[in-house]
């Protein structure tokens, strides 16, 4: 089974998400909030990134979404201090953060593999929400 790592400016979006996702995969699913600079302050930190990925890390791998785009600097940050091995089983994901993660989450509960969570994920940019 893949982990998940949520990425957050805000330490309480993050938890709210991972909250989220937590519930809808059943708790099935290793997931991990990085969000804030600390618990207080808004940012990235990629010190908690770096903890959250190794914290939820599996052979079959992690995907990572994130909230706004100098998310993914903090990110890539974090990635450069995996040993390469354990590199190459990080996808980071465009897949948008909310819905995204509880999409990934249900998937990789059901057990599909990184790739495919990571497909269900992203494809829920098209979500339709107002019918």
């Amino acid at each position: 089974m893949i982990g998940i790592v949520i990425v957050a400016h805000s330490a309480k979006l993050a938890e709210g998400v991972k909250e989220m996702a937590d519930q809808m995969a059943k708790g099935l699913v290793p997931i991990a909030a990085a969000g804030g600079v600390d618990d207080h302050t808004l940012g990235t930190n990629a010190d908690r990134i770096y903890e959250a990925i190794q914290q939820v890390y599996r052979d079959e791998g992690v995907l990572v979404l994130f909230d706004l785009g100098s998310a993914l600097f903090s990110t890539q940050i974090a990635l450069e201090r995996l040993d390469p091995e354990r590199q190459a089983h990080v996808l980071l994901s465009e897949a948008p953060l909310v819905e995204g993660a509880i999409v990934a989450a249900v998937e990789a509960s059901l057990g599909h593999d990184l790739a495919t969570v990571n497909a269900a994920a992203v494809a829920a940019k098209d979500m339709q929400k107002i019918l």
